[in-house]
């Protein structure tokens, strides 16, 4: 390794400081990248993916849903990912796919525009500082977007300015990240994060009708809790319900298990971080390390 950092770009791997785009793209002026969020994790075998087959059926996903033409295969994308950690050689990182449509030209239209596809490898720690002791949330003013709006089961850049707005917004008050509502009204998840909360010692979570992205911890989530005969419940959560539930957390690539011990400035439970919540915790970061072979076949070693 000679220190710099590499990017994979249209089938080449390339320097970082060569992987560079003009300041009129279409995606950099319009949003119109989509992207996604991967981690790998040093395992005791080596460094590993978690659930990168998943991770890139979504992204294919998502280009579906906003009409964009890779020009690759699932197993080329796949291997590219693989080819981009080795050659930064990372074995615990974030990974950023990115796929956006680079031109130089003013307008709406992306009829005929070039599509390049990008992978990104990089050091990354906890999203959130105080990850451990557990958050502070607060209810945005801001809805979530929603299918009549933009589609919210893609993973596009322009859906992120939602996010980003309100998590400004609940920073400005003092709390760590926001929650968002639904346009009906029912909880939905955070900027970028998926919601639990506990109840009598049950996990209930926001379905998909409440405008979420479909997220991939928030189903290794629900799978460990079936497992773990923790019952789970997919459905339209009330926002009263955020105030009166034991415990709640968030989930996320980068988020992975986040407690949660405040909402709107009212402490849950007793304002620790609660058991089902560290259980989960746990059991999610044992499989993320292959110390858990029931689940292996969510890794993918480097």
């Amino acid at each position: 390794m000679d220190g710099s950092s590499y990017v994979w770009l249209d089938g080449k791997i390339i320097k970082s400081e060569e992987a560079n785009v003009p300041i009129l793209t279409h995606s950099l002026q319009y949003g119109s990248g989509i992207f996604e969020g991967i981690r790998a994790y040093k395992t005791g075998s080596g460094g590993a993916i978690f659930r990168l087959d998943d991770h890139v059926r979504r992204f294919f996903n998502s280009a579906r849903i906003y009409s964009i033409g890779l020009g690759i295969s699932q197993a080329e994308f796949k291997n590219a990912i693989i080819e981009t950690v080795k050659r930064n050689g990372l074995d615990e990182c974030y990974i950023r796919p990115f796929a956006f449509y680079n031109d130089q030209s003013i307008g709406l239209g992306v009829s005929g525009k070039k599509v390049s596809v990008a992978v990104m490898a990089i050091p990354f720690g906890h999203y959130f500082a105080n990850k451990e002791k557990g958050i502070r949330c607060k209810v945005s003013s801001f809805h979530r977007i929603n299918s009549l709006i933009l589609p919210p089961q893609a993973k596009a850049s322009g859906n992120y300015i939602n996010s980003i707005l309100a998590s400004m917004e609940a920073k400005r008050s003092g709390a760590d990240e926001a929650i968002l509502l639904s346009s009906n009204g029912y909880v939905a998840e955070g900027p970028g994060e998926n919601l639990f909360i506990v109840k009598d010692n049950a996990l209930i979570t926001p379905s998909a009708s409440s405008d979420i992205l479909i997220g991939i911890t928030r189903d290794s989530v629900i799978r460990i809790a079936a497992d773990e005969g923790i019952d789970v419940e997919e459905r339209e959560v009330h926002r009263e319900e955020l105030l009166t539930c034991d415990e709640a957390f968030f989930t996320g690539t980068a988020a992975e298990i986040t407690p949660i011990i405040s909402i709107d400035s009212e402490m849950l439970g007793d304002g620790e971080v609660g058991k089902i919540t560290s259980k989960i915790g746990r059991l999610y970061s044992e499989i993320a390390l292959g110390k858990k072979s029931k689940y292996a076949h969510w890794l993918t070693y480097l």
